[in-house]
């Protein structure tokens, strides 16, 4: 179940607002191999992985399952996919293995993924000492060279074809970003066009935090594995500089790059994805759409993605055997010629590249860039610290809520539950406005990422009921009309709607 953001609020609020979409129904963004929702036969073996490999897992998990896998023994057992972003899949491992720790939950608990990937190498990093420091001296969790490698996809900035000329002249374009406000500062010859630039969330996306860890080696001169936790102290003003072009943090990066071009310059100008990224972003453009390019830095993350096996109790040795299978198939030419068709440089050498690996699809198949090691994870945990507190670009989100009738049965509780979470990570920087309606409009509930602001806004999560009819539109254009009225300064501006159904009240129309 989706829950649906009107496409028509775009049209409305793109001249002072991000729209941001959910999908909050089915408990998140992941997904699970095997059509049709049948049953598969045997033991599960549950893979989690960062939304840039959920593409791969699920075709990958599909082939793997059609061919029945067995262990020597004769036990069936089958692959399942689940996606989040790569910061939330740490978050949640962490989680797991506190409840275990703590013996509140068992080792043979469901709840367990057999097999994990983060994307890339810095959060693989984060993960290591995180579950180090619960399990001092046991490395349950393997040291990223002991991983092996499925794939991977440079960081690059992605402009359409008329800018990225332009950018291409510029020797490092994160120092250019702290004071340049426009294409033609970065390039006498582009259009007097601000930069508008996005991102993901570093919190929540590998992605977004190897771009941060990028942008502090820019502008201290000095490779990530040399940075230290005083230099991030010392250089935070510059990120900053950097983070207040930013017009919307990403959820995912592939959606990112998919929404500049289907928004445009105006939308977001410059951009920092994954090269499959820009591959996906460009398949199936649609008339009127640009072209984007990919823009490779001289040195940045090839986003190492790696295939983690704990040796960890919550393992047991039947699902350790079928890891071990399931590791030696996803290394295949089969399995990576998947990857490839996807967009992603494989993991296995010998495998040729994929036929989207051309300037067709904005990329270059022969670039050559500096690959960036990953900082040590102290001082990437005060980077994630100091962009919170400091650097990331203020918002004020309001969020409509339908909390009509429709909204009954597991929709209200799956909308609650993202609310939940989303409220749970906003930061002294980020407000929202809570709106919830029904046939009725009620009146905004200010929260921000305080303390007391967040347990402003969880009161409100539990107060949502479901009844009445929909009057969407009205809710939504009061949230747009109430947004233009309190717009914060130098801040990212949005609104967020909720709902599951069309409008039933028709007081304003799509017209309107």
């Amino acid at each position: 179940m989706v829950l649906k953001l009107k496409r028509f609020i775009i049209g409305v609020l793109t001249a002072f607002s991000a729209v941001l979409l959910l999908n909050a129904c089915g408990g998140g963004s992941g997904g699970s191999s095997g059509s049709g929702g049948s049953a598969l036969p045997g033991f599960e073996v549950k893979m989690l992985v960062g939304s840039a490999l959920q593409d791969f897992c699920t075709q990958a998990g599909d082939r793997f399952n059609s061919q029945k896998p067995k262990l020597p023994s004769g036990q069936e057992y089958h692959i399942t996919c689940e996606a989040e972003g790569s910061g939330d899949a740490v978050a949640k491992m962490v989680s797991l293995a506190e409840q275990f720790k703590a013996g509140t939950l068992p080792a043979d608990s469901p709840e367990f993924p057999t097999l994990l990937s983060v994307d890339g190498e810095i959060y693989q990093g984060i993960l290591v000492s995180r579950i180090n420091q619960l399990f001092p001296g046991q490395n349950y969790i393997p040291e990223i060279t002991d991983s092996p490698l499925l794939a991977n996809s440079p960081m690059v900035f992605m402009a359409p074809a008329d800018l990225a000329a332009g950018l291409r002249k510029v020797d490092d374009l994160f120092k250019t970003l702290v004071t340049a406000k426009t294409h033609r500062e970065i390039d006498p010859a582009s259009q007097p066009l601000p930069v508008h630039y996005v991102q993901t969330a570093p919190t929540k996306s590998n992605s977004g935090l190897q771009t941060l860890v990028a942008q502090y080696a820019s502008v201290s001169g000095k490779r990530p594995e040399q940075i230290t936790v005083a230099d991030v102290k010392r250089h935070t003003a510059d990120v900053k500089a950097i983070q207040e072009k930013i017009t919307r943090y990403g959820v995912s990066t592939h959606s990112l790059a998919k929404a500049m071009v289907q928004n445009g310059t105006f939308w977001a100008s410059i951009g920092s994805v994954y090269e499959s990224s820009v591959i996906a972003a460009n398949t199936g453009l649609q008339p009127g759409q640009a072209k984007y390019e990919a823009i490779y830095p001289q040195a940045t993350f090839s986003s190492n993605m790696r295939l983690i096996l704990p040796k960890a109790p919550w393992i047991s040795d039947p699902e350790k055997a079928a890891a071990e299978q399931i590791i030696a198939f996803m290394q295949s030419p089969e399995a990576q010629q998947i990857a490839t068709d996807l967009g992603l440089r494989p993991g296995t050498p010998g495998v040729a590249l994929g036929a989207k690996f051309s300037p067709e699809f904005g990329v270059n198949p022969q670039a050559k860039y500096d690959s960036y090691r990953p900082p040590q994870p102290q001082v990437v945990e005060a980077m994630l610290t100091d962009w919170e507190q400091n650097a990331k670009k203020p918002s004020l989100v309001a969020i409509v809520v339908d909390s009509s009738g429709s909204m009954a049965g597991d929709k209200m509780p799956a909308v609650q539950s993202t609310l939940q979470n989303y409220i749970k990570a906003l930061t002294p920087n980020d407000r929202i406005a809570l709106i919830d309606f029904d046939s009725a409009i009620r009146a905004p509930i200010l929260a921000d990422g305080s303390p007391a602001g967040q347990t402003k806004g969880l009161e409100f999560i539990s107060s949502l009921g479901v009844e009445g009819g929909t009057s969407l539109y009205d809710a939504s254009l009061y949230a747009r009309n109430w947004l233009q009225q309190n717009l914060r300064p130098n801040a990212i501006n949005a609104v967020l709607v909720l709902t599951d159904g069309e409008d039933s009240a028709l007081a304003s129309r799509l017209t309107n």
